[in-house]
Parts: C-alpha cells; sequence; structure tokens
C-alpha cells in the first residue's frame, strides 16, 4: 500500500484531477469517487509503459 497525492475540483457537474507527481495527465468523473478510480486507471496506464514520454520531477545537490 502507498500513498499517492493529488489535486482536484469541481467544475460544473465534473470533478477533474491529476496525480501532483504526473501534473500533465488530467482525468475526470462524475463523482469524486469516479475520479479517484480514473486516477488509479491511469496511474496504471502510466506504471505500465502505455503512456509515452511521462514527465518526472527530480531533485539534486549542487556544491557552491
Amino acid at each position: 500500500m502507498r500513498t499517492l497525492k493529488y489535486t482536484f475540483w469541481q467544475d460544473g457537474d465534473f470533478f477533474i484531477g491529476y496525480m501532483n507527481d504526473y501534473p500533465d495527465y488530467q482525468t475526470q468523473g462524475y463523482s469524486k469517487e469516479e475520479l479517484l478510480e480514473n486516477i488509479k486507471d491511469l496511474l496504471s496506464d502510466i506504471e505500465s509503459g502505455k503512456v509515452p514520454f511521462i514527465r518526472k520531477f527530480g531533485e539534486m545537490v549542487v556544491a557552491p
């Protein structure tokens, strides 16, 4: 089990959101529960390699 951070909002009848690690890939649902299922499906597609050219964040330490 792991924790996944996501951002969401409601726009009219839809809940729209994305995983904070993958902000370029939004999904939507008619309810928050449907949105969360769609986010899980999207994560599965990303991790399986079905979605090409995934942008990722990195961090590095640079000496002065």
